[in-house]
């Protein structure tokens, strides 16, 4: 027990520390946009189809789950602001985020892992270069805007997905589902979707590239980093779930005096 607390500890360290290099090398060099803007492009490729997929199937579940809650008090008309309010404030973010950490993290982490048991980023080193910021950085920033784009696109295929799934599953006109959304979702649960998509894009690209670029021990190191990135991107999103959770209910509190 005790080692594995100290496994966890001396990871988080580690983490801290990376972050802080990361931090510092983006105000040392300018950043090649170029770089970025590829895998923004790479990521976004690679991603869109598996989250536009997981949205569409996550509004779809919570239309279903909320549908069987509202027929009980004749509230069928509420169904679609209901189901998407609950679906843009904490589901949605949520379960996306976990498709994302298994398509985008574990792609990264292996790539990143990669170059380094092959010694790549060891060249860099040795030709002068900073590998942060020609390797990592730009990754970094890339992973973090592709994810939140993907993730509030993901966020829109839900919408259609609980709008689909209303017409089919609940019998309910289209029109109507969509008339109570306004009503219902305010400016504050689209803001607070947002947020949690950002933060968990930040969570992430920091526990990919971390991984990926710690990685040691060959081909075996490879396959335990992807495995790690997985688990802990996981872990990290539910934790940032909770934070972000607290973070909004308390400044709605102070906002609504109570």
């Amino acid at each position: 027990m005790l080692t594995v607390i100290n496994a966890i500890v001396w990871d988080i360290g580690g983490g801290i520390f990376f972050l802080k290099e990361v931090s510092s090398s983006f105000f040392k060099k300018k950043i090649s946009i170029e770089r970025i803007a590829e895998q923004i492009w790479k990521v976004t490729t690679q991603s869109i189809s598996t989250t536009a997929l997981a949205g569409f199937f996550v509004g779809a579940i919570s239309t279903i789950q909320f549908t069987m809650q509202v027929k009980e008090f004749g509230a069928l008309g509420y169904l679609g602001g209901l189901a998407t309010s609950g679906t843009i404030r904490e589901v949605g973010p949520l379960l996306i985020a976990f498709m994302l950490s298994g398509k985008v993290g574990a792609f990264t982490s292996a790539e990143l892992g990669t170059m380094k048991v092959t010694e790549q980023i060891d060249a860099i080193r040795c030709l002068g270069a900073n590998p942060i910021q020609e390797i990592i950085l730009p990754r970094f920033i890339g992973i973090i805007i592709s994810s939140f784009f993907l993730l509030a696109a993901g966020l829109l295929m839900s919408v259609a997905g609980g709008l689909i799934m209303g017409m089919l599953f609940a019998h309910i006109n289209p029109e109507e589902y969509l008339r109570h959304i306004p009503t219902i979702v305010t400016i504050s649960s689209v803001v607070s979707g947002l947020f949690k998509c950002f933060v968990f894009a930040l969570v992430l690209a920091s526990i990919c590239t971390y991984k990926g670029y710690s990685t040691t021990g060959g081909a075996k190191g490879v396959g335990k980093s992807v495995v790690n990135t997985a688990v802990s991107t996981m872990v990290g999103i539910v934790v940032a779930d909770w934070f972000t959770s607290l973070i909004g209910e308390t400044v709605m509190s102070l906002y609504m005096g109570y």
